[in-house]
């Protein structure tokens, strides 16, 4: 899964984003940062370019992606954590930064105050998540794909997860219950681009938790065909573009 999600969607979908948070980080002159939900390491990447005289520290829950991307990015600390039970002392980051993964912390007020407990004084936290499935370009194709090719049972984690937490007002309120003022909060969208929209689908049909939905189904070739044809039906043949709308959030402490 990492080296699937590394090829097709880390290019299309997730640096954009990454370059937009780097160029964030600068602006706040860390000295110590902690990554969380780190995946494959793109934004781990643009950290360690923009703020090189920072240690930067990076973390997945998933020991895979913690190996890729410790290739991938060797500059920064890699370790094999828990977002809701961070294994760092009180107080030793003055940045903790999280790229769309704040989404799937099963108890996002409990990782949120974990958060607060490892950031020293006037410490921030930076992080982004997604906006409503439909202003997703290429997410929204995928969904229509996968309710096509899977009428009577689509999987919903699209909408569930990803997308699931995509209202401002709910993510400020779980900030300020761990403890964190609102700084900022700014709706972003960017465009993502990729050589064609098989070459999406295939990412989050092999490289996301789609895979074990669709999987469960059968016909994976059958789905990944569907879901291809509607996608490309959808946004064009050939190289294709798509907005796509996230929401960034700077909390302090």
């Amino acid at each position: 899964m990492p080296a699937v999600y590394e090829r097709y969607l880390v290019p299309a979908v997730f640096r954009p984003f990454a370059d937009d948070l780097s160029a964030r980080v600068v602006a706040l002159r860390p000295r110590r940062v902690l990554e969380l939900a780190a995946g494959t390491g793109v934004l781990t990447s643009g950290l360690l370019s923009a703020a090189p005289a920072a240690e930067v520290t990076a973390t997945d829950l998933n020991d895979a992606m913690v190996a890729f991307g410790a290739a991938r990015a060797p500059g920064a600390v890699w370790r094999q954590a828990d977002a809701q039970r961070l294994p760092f002392p009180d107080g030793v980051f003055d940045l903790v930064v999280c790229q769309f993964g704040v989404m799937f912390f099963p108890d996002r007020v409990a990782a949120y105050a974990e958060v607060r407990r490892v950031l020293a004084p006037g410490g921030r936290f930076l992080f982004n998540t997604w906006g409503p499935l439909a202003t997703h370009a290429f997410a929204a194709a995928l969904q229509a794909g996968l309710e096509r090719a899977l009428p009577g049972d689509p999987p919903g984690f699209l909408r569930a997860i990803p997308h699931g937490y995509a209202d401002p007002a709910a993510v400020a309120a779980d900030l300020a219950s761990a403890g964190f003022a609102v700084e900022e909060e700014r709706e972003l969208t960017l465009v993502g681009r990729a050589q064609s929209a098989a070459e999406v689908a295939l990412g989050f049909l092999a490289g996301t938790p789609v895979r074990a939905a669709v999987e469960r189904h059968g016909d994976v070739a059958a789905v990944q065909a569907t879901v291809a044809g509607t996608m490309t039906a959808r946004l064009g043949p050939g190289p294709v573009s798509g907005p796509m709308t996230a929401y960034v959030f700077l909390g302090s402490v």
